[in-house]
């Protein structure tokens, strides 16, 4: 099997890289050679190396950046993906990419499900939006995965920024009427390793028949100031001196920011088990794993 893998560098990509090597012969190119900024350069390395499946973790993700810089957002989120979904329905290969709860406007307490109105509240989200638009006009065999507050043990995210900030401050304020289920890069590639393993070997076919947008979180929910808390006490169980004594709750209105983000980002997950037998973690357990990691590198 031969599998091009972008974004290789990134949350998810690196911790898919090694998965995917067990399946087949993985090309993880870097910007040079498959740079998502310029769609129209894509096709001639995609059609020279010819991969049975294509891996999409790679994206423009700075969200209040993109409200000045729409144009390279769609450009990546959104231009680059309608060609790779192109050339993989003319190559006859899968293709499983990656898009956001910020799709939805966040109206609401239930979980949302794959069919709802999407009605995205910035660019981020129309970007990532018109990318879910042109993997389906393209009608190539694809998957498309719906995530929500993906972090890892290495860069940047709410993880490390939280046990930098508990480190230096005594007091910190986290908003807490933003409610989701955060999600580890490692528990995000799990199952998609799992689901390509399960699919093996005919994928495409797979994907043609269960494929679509199906959403993949952490099971259960939580505050932005819950999963704060929760990184704190984790951090204290295994060691870790913390200078930070208290953590206040506040709204979103007291934290202001130039993207406006979804009140309500629950993911429904009953799809992801009907069509693919995948469980996901709870939250809390995903979080035990990678905070286990993440010490263990800092104490080398």
């Amino acid at each position: 099997m031969k599998i091009l893998l972008t974004g290789a560098s990134g949350q998810v990509g690196s911790r898919l890289k090694p998965l995917l090597g067990a399946l087949g012969e993985v090309w993880a190119p870097g910007r040079a050679d498959f740079d998502l900024a310029r769609p129209a350069t894509l096709g001639a390395p995609l059609r020279a190396f010819r991969p049975d499946v294509v891996v999409n973790p790679a994206a423009y993700t700075a969200v209040d950046k993109a409200e000045d810089e729409e144009g390279l957002a769609t450009r990546v989120n959104a231009e680059a993906v309608g060609v790779i979904a192109e050339e993989a329905r003319r190559l006859g290969a899968a293709l499983v990419h990656f898009s956001t709860d910020y799709v939805f406007d966040g109206t609401g307490r239930a979980p949302w499900r794959e069919d709802a109105p999407t009605a995205p509240l910035g660019a981020y989200g129309r970007s990532k939006r018109a990318g879910e638009v042109a993997v389906a006009q393209s009608d190539a065999a694809a998957l498309v995965l719906r995530t929500s507050w993906v972090y890892d043990a290495q860069g940047a995210n709410f993880l490390g920024t939280m046990l930098r900030l508990g480190r230096e401050r005594t007091e910190l304020r986290v908003v807490a009427d933003q409610i989701g289920a955060p999600t580890s890069a490692r528990a995000i590639a799990e199952a998609v390793a799992q689901i390509l393993r399960s699919a093996a070997p005919d994928i495409a076919g797979t994907l043609r028949a269960k494929g679509g947008i199906v959403h993949l979180s952490c099971r259960g929910e939580t505050s932005w100031h819950g999963f704060a808390e929760a990184i704190f006490a984790g951090a204290r169980r295994r060691g870790v001196g913390l200078a930070v004594e208290r953590v206040l709750p506040i709204a979103t209105a007291e934290y202001p920011t130039k993207a406006q983000r979804p009140a309500n980002s629950r993911l429904a997950l009953a799809r992801l088990t009907e069509r693919f037998g995948i469980e996901p973690p709870r939250w809390q357990d995903a979080l035990d794993a990678v905070l286990d990691e993440k010490i263990a590198r800092v104490r080398g």
